[in-house]
């Protein structure tokens, strides 16, 4: 009976794998099976057709033909949105705060900045705290009644 402990490969189904540079006597001593010098037969030279990424064979790469454009602003400030309707579907009493809105899974991060924007209405008076508010969110949280506040 056939199980795991008794199995065997068929005859010629696998083949050793061919040990490069062991001598004259393996056929493929010396250089390998890589030829004489240049660059294919050196390290760092990878696969078919291709040799060190960005290397055009001498001629001035595409990445330095090209001009420089832009920069990042070491002092930028990403903001996670909040709008009005998000707002709405909130559950609960009380202040609404970063720590509540990362609670409901309406932002990611309680410790990032947030910004309230007004898109969509309110139906409710809301008091919430955020690092920064749209005018059209001000004044539609104020025509209700709610309050807001800046954080920082």
């Amino acid at each position: 009976m056939a199980d795991l402990s008794n199995l065997q490969r068929p005859e010629g189904s696998h083949r050793d794998t061919k040990r490069l540079g062991r001598g004259p006597g393996s056929g493929t001593g010396k250089t390998a099976g890589k030829g004489h010098k240049g660059s294919k037969a050196r390290a760092g030279h990878h696969g078919p057709g291709g040799g060190k990424p960005g290397y055009e064979g001498g001629q001035m790469p595409l990445h330095r033909q090209l001009p420089k454009r832009g920069f990042t602003p070491l002092n930028r400030v990403e903001y996670q949105v909040v709008n009005l309707y998000q707002l709405e579907t909130l559950e609960g009493e009380g202040p609404i705060t970063p720590e509540s809105l990362k609670a409901s899974g309406l932002i990611g991060h309680a410790g990032r900045p947030v910004k309230v924007l007004g898109t969509g209405d309110l139906t409710r008076k809301v008091d919430i705290s955020a690092h920064k508010f749209s005018q059209s969110a001000r004044d539609k949280i104020a025509a209700l009644g709610g309050t807001v506040q800046e954080i920082g």
